[in-house]
């Protein structure tokens, strides 16, 4: 598939056709592979991903280096966070990491701010981002307040498998326990209740979900 069939198969319902020209010409194509570190924290940004395929987590960092997970990433997305560090010339407080093998554009620093006032599309698009993981991020909050771990567990699990659009997933206990910010024996614990409760089962290398 061409560059600019996979452009029109991510974007072509949001952007107009000029629009969707200028990135054709001007971004750069990066592909990456499962696990991989795409953003540090720390980092200074200088350009704006467009998710083509895959998946990408967002994740936070505590000043004890412990990771929470806010939000995961989609063909069609961008990254909230990104716009914001991009906009303010500021270092990236997010570290994104490759869920599974994708790819996306690059945009420029430059040519985002261009956009804003050229593109009413591309305008809406970055307005629209930033109000979806704001919410995304409000439902992280809500969740750690308010949710049992095994709740909170069970939709990390869900959220998972709507992002990845398989219902099998093959993360490890111990990369669950990272995300979720506890351990390994914890996460093993409540999966195996979540089993006996018949929403998942559980294989050698794998986790699937029954119920959504």
């Amino acid at each position: 598939m061409s560059f600019r069939e996979l452009l029109n198969e991510a974007y072509g319902y949001i952007f107009e056709e000029e629009l969707l020209n200028e990135i054709e010409n001007i971004a750069t194509y990066k592909e990456f592979k499962a696990d991989d570190n795409l953003i540090e924290i720390g980092d200074y940004i200088k350009s704006m991903p467009l998710l083509l395929h895959g998946a990408i987590k967002i994740l936070r960092e505590d000043e004890n280096g412990d990771e929470l997970l806010l939000y995961f990433l989609e063909r069609g997305d961008t990254c909230a966070m990104t716009l914001t560090c991009c906009m303010g010339k500021s270092k990236s407080k997010i570290r994104a990491v490759a869920e599974n093998n994708g790819a996306m554009f690059m945009i420029p620093i430059e040519k985002m701010e261009e956009w804003l006032t050229q593109f009413k599309t591309w305008r809406n698009f970055v307005f629209e981002s930033y109000n979806i993981r704001l919410n995304e991020m409000l439902e992280a909050i809500d969740t750690l307040a308010f949710m049992n771990l095994d709740e909170r567990l069970y939709k990390y699990l869900t959220d998972k498998a709507k992002v990845i659009g398989k219902t099998e997933i093959l993360n490890t206990h111990q990369q669950i326990a990272y995300d979720m910010h506890t351990s390994r024996v914890v996460i093993s614990r409540l999966l195996k209740s979540l089993e006996l409760q018949g929403k998942i089962k559980l294989h050698r290398n794998k986790i699937e979900i029954l119920e959504f």
